[in-house]
């Protein structure tokens, strides 16, 4: 090989290599340049409106039956602690647990031979002194005595009256009797304990009838009227049962806005207890041409309620008054008519004027 041959050979192996290297910087080089050509037709043109493609119902006037549930709690309708109103020692009961008692009978009694001994002194002490005054008027026409001593028995036959009245009503707290007819519960104390005014003999409720107390939103107020008639269910039972709106509270809870209400309950056939929870429905009206909507398509604001109504095929946002709910939809009592598209999707992104592609549901 020539001196010649050699030399070409060497130079085309150094050239192979800077070309290894150079062309892949050149290509990364020059690649954005590229992109940037290939892109520049895409943002070539005008941009059109904006367009939001969204779900809407065509609102239309259904029945409804506006109905509020809500719970409650049974309450006798009458109850009371059976507790004496003195200290003293029991000297017998006359009523058994659990049983029926009438307005009047004697429950319990306690001891009172002290206080019928402390009575009878006192009448034989009158006795003597409306004696003494008899004599004494007679002495005081002749002017036998004067007129101070004659006021002076006077004055003590009404003191010992006063104390007569005193200790007989000491007496008849010695027997406690029953303030209604009802049914006892169960007995705490036995013959021979010693109670005081702040001991729990029993108790005495009234269950014949019940009562039963529940909340309700002060919005309808107007529709609770004394003798209004709901129903409502007690677990454990598949009978659905009836009371009447007796009264309502005056004023709301103004914490809640709600007002308290209470219905009573026939519980003759004692199928119902004091204390259950019951589930309440209370129906306040029906309406034929209710207007009502999805409750997702409701937007809420600082100030108001919102509905998304397409006209024209643009957006209006239009104020609404709500109503009753379902579980799934609200009643609209202002702000839209029959025959209104109203958006149920997409309301997060529509804003006044928008162009609308509304895809109706029925």
């Amino acid at each position: 090989m020539g001196l010649g041959e050699y030399l070409c050979g060497e130079m085309r192996t150094h050239i192979s290599r800077i070309a290894r290297i150079i062309l892949p910087v050149a290509g990364v080089l020059l690649l954005p340049a590229c992109k940037e050509k290939k892109q520049a037709p895409a943002s070539a043109g005008p941009k059109g409106p904006k367009v939001l493609h969204a779900e809407g119902i065509v609102v239309n006037p259904v029945v409804f039956q506006d109905n509020y549930t809500t719970t409650g709690t049974l309450l006798p309708n009458e109850e009371v602690s059976v507790m004496p109103e003195v200290s003293g020692r029991i000297t017998s009961i006359s009523f058994k647990e659990g049983a029926e008692v009438r307005q009047g009978q004697v429950l319990v009694q306690l001891y009172n031979e002290d206080l019928k001994a402390q009575l009878q002194k006192l009448r034989a002490q009158r006795e003597l002194q409306v004696k003494i005054k008899g004599r004494q008027a007679a002495l005081l026409e002749v002017g036998g005595i004067s007129q101070q001593e004659y006021e002076t028995t006077t004055t003590q036959i009404q003191s010992i009256e006063a104390d007569i009245a005193y200790a007989e009503a000491q007496l008849r707290k010695t027997t406690i009797s029953a303030p209604f007819s009802g049914r006892t519960g169960i007995r705490n104390v036995s013959v021979g304990a010693v109670v005081t005014p702040a001991s729990v003999i029993t108790t005495l409720q009234q269950t014949g009838q019940l009562k039963m107390d529940m909340n309700v939103p002060e919005q309808y107020r107007s529709e609770l009227k004394p003798g209004m008639q709901l129903r409502f269910t007690v677990s454990g039972q598949a009978d659905t049962f009836t009371a009447t709106i007796a009264a309502t509270e005056p004023t709301a809870n103004s914490a809640t806005r709600t007002v308290k209400v209470r219905a009573v309950t026939d519980n003759r056939n004692n199928k119902l207890g004091a204390g259950a929870f019951t589930h309440i429905v209370l129906p306040f009206g029906h309406n034929d041409q209710a207007l009502m909507v999805p409750s997702q398509a409701v937007i809420p604001t600082n100030r108001e309620k919102m509905l998304a109504v397409v006209k024209n095929g643009k957006a209006v946002m239009t104020p609404v008054l709500l109503g009753a709910r379902t579980s799934d939809k609200v009643q609209i009592l202002n702000g839209i008519s029959a025959g209104d598209t109203v958006l149920v999707t997409g309301i997060m992104q529509v804003k006044p004027d928008m162009q609308v592609e509304v895809r109706v549901n029925q």
